[in-house]
């Protein structure tokens, strides 16, 4: 009976334990499923932020400037950067200077290079109320800016025709070379087209309403037959652009969506402009853009296949294979700089401000950097940068171990140490800028343009307003006023030479003779 009874006692104490076991079981379980509910509910509310914040929300990416003093002070840093910190904290920070008054708007000179006409005005009475004759000491001269909209004239070619009465032949003096041949656009009213198309953001259907309140009606169609025989002419140009900008032995690269019309089928679909940009580092500065159907990466390829620099870039893969081929990675820190920034603003990790904060010390010393030579630049920023970083990989791997796969500031820091080579890459290169942002500031004129135009009519369209373009930023670039630019272009190339061609590239232009304001001034101090 003994033996009996403590049988059942044990089998009811096993029984009891694996109950237990079961409902600890059951309750990890649930607790697993619940931290994954939560994670994933994370991440969704911050790619829900980040889109609001993308839509509505301010562009600005800064830190308050007392929270980066702040957490400045909460980092764990290098020797030397711990040094410089007690030698700034021994030595009192002097008071704030009192905010200065609102500065008044002071009225800009109007520029000399404007025609002026005289307005000469004197008063009716040449003699004083006492009797006296007035005496001319001089005179006061204001000046308003006035405008004329659009005006049009017509361009006049009378050729002179002789004839042999021998030979009964009549001969005639030629046609000047023109880019659309018996056309009737002359080159000022090709480049005021194109440049109010590509530059200034105006449809052709725009540019026809007003250039019909000048009494010239102009169709929207011819205006589109224009744009795409100057695209076409244009086209060497773009090529030898292209062959300078790889010249060169860093450039910029980024890619942009843009709608593509899908013919048949009234819809759109995405395409892609490509850019790619000299450096700000140096003097003659160029872009080019290039239109494809897809963001695969053959098409980078297929434009920088005989370049062998470092581009520098986000982190892409179509830019992957790039390597293989001999092109060296540089990456760009304001994206690295976006992610944090976004994972802050979503939950306030103090992590990532803190990484903010000694990106920005970066960032200060790039500001300083800007104007020196290469040399200098390198040597700076080996002094100021070099430790800041050290200490900002340091401070992300040791905070990296600390959070979970899933969090954002995890997913954050896990960007800038996969890409960390390649975003140090400008400390050992003295032309390789930090960022990326030249590019992108390159590619803004047609994230504008394409709120206007909404959809690009077909890969041909496409290819050829890459092509304008290319040479209207590069133009603006080296601050030349495209529209003067393109006329110019446009008398010139239809009897240039293929070895001049290169006379005609922005950085490279010169403009002949005076401008038409000059030569309107002219004529009207003859008059």
């Amino acid at each position: 009976m003994l033996e009996a009874s403590a049988a059942q006692t044990c089998e009811a104490q096993t029984a009891d334990d694996a109950v237990v076991l079961i409902s600890r079981l059951a309750l990890d379980r649930m607790q697993a499923e619940l931290r994954f509910e939560k994670t994933r509910n994370e991440a969704l509310n911050f790619e829900v932020a980040r889109l609001r914040r993308w839509r509505f929300g301010s562009s600005a990416e800064s830190l308050d400037t007392s929270t980066q003093a702040v957490l400045f002070d909460r980092i764990v840093v290098d020797t030397a950067l711990e040094d410089r910190a007690a030698e700034e904290q021994s030595n009192p920070a002097p008071a704030a200077p009192p905010t200065p008054a609102k500065r008044k708007a002071v009225r800009q000179a109007l520029p000399a290079s404007l025609p002026r006409i005289d307005h000469h005005h004197e008063i009716e009475h040449t003699h004083c109320a006492c009797g006296a004759r007035l005496e001319r000491i001089g005179e006061e001269v204001s000046e308003q800016l006035d405008c004329v909209p659009a005006q049009f004239f017509v361009l006049r070619h009378i050729r002179g025709k002789y004839a042999c009465a021998c030979c009964q032949t009549i001969q005639a003096a030629p046609m000047p070379a023109q880019i659309i041949d018996k056309g009737i656009p002359a080159p000022g009213l090709l480049a005021q087209v194109v440049v109010a198309k590509h530059d200034d953001h105006l449809p052709l259907y725009r540019q026809e309403e007003i250039y019909g309140r000048s009494g010239v009606h102009i169709a929207r169609s011819s205006m589109a037959q224009w744009v795409g025989v100057c695209g076409v002419r244009l086209t060497p140009l773009a090529e030898a652009l292209k062959d300078f900008i790889l010249s060169h032995s860093v450039i910029h690269a980024d890619e942009t969506p843009v709608s593509l019309l899908a013919p048949g089928h009234g819809k759109t679909k995405r395409a892609y402009v490509w850019v790619y940009r000299t450096t700000n580092f140096v003097a003659q500065r160029a872009v080019l853009f290039d239109f494809t159907t897809s963001r695969a990466g053959e098409h980078a390829q297929r434009v920088l296949q005989h370049f062998g620099g470092t581009l520098l870039s986000d982190d892409y893969s179509g830019y992957f294979a790039l390597q293989a081929q001999g092109v060296t990675a540089a990456r760009c820190w304001a994206h690295a700089r976006r992610k944090l920034f976004e994972a802050h603003q979503f939950n306030g990790s103090e992590i990532a401000a803190q990484a903010l904060t000694l990106i920005a010390k970066l960032y200060e010393v790039e500001r300083d950097a800007r104007e020196l030579q290469p040399q200098a630049r390198w040597l700076l920023r080996q002094q100021r940068s070099r430790p800041v970083v050290d200490a900002l990989h340091r401070w992300l791997s040791e905070q990296r171990q600390r959070l979970a796969n899933a969090d954002v500031t995890a997913k954050a820091i896990d960007y800038s140490l996969s890409n960390w080579r390649a975003l140090t890459r400008y400390l050992d290169d003295a032309q390789v800028p930090i960022d990326n942002n030249a590019a992108e500031n390159a590619v803004r004129p047609l994230c504008v343009g394409r709120k206007n135009w909404l959809f690009v009519g077909s890969q041909q369209a496409g290819e050829r307003a890459a092509v304008v373009l290319s040479l209207i930023e590069s133009a603006k670039l080296n601050g030349h006023d495209p529209w003067a630019y393109l006329k110019d272009v446009f008398e010139r190339l239809p009897t240039l030479k293929q070895r001049d061609l290169a006379q005609l590239l922005p950085h490279n232009w010169r403009r002949a003779g005076a401008t038409l304001a000059a030569e309107l001034a002219r004529e009207q101090a003859a008059a």
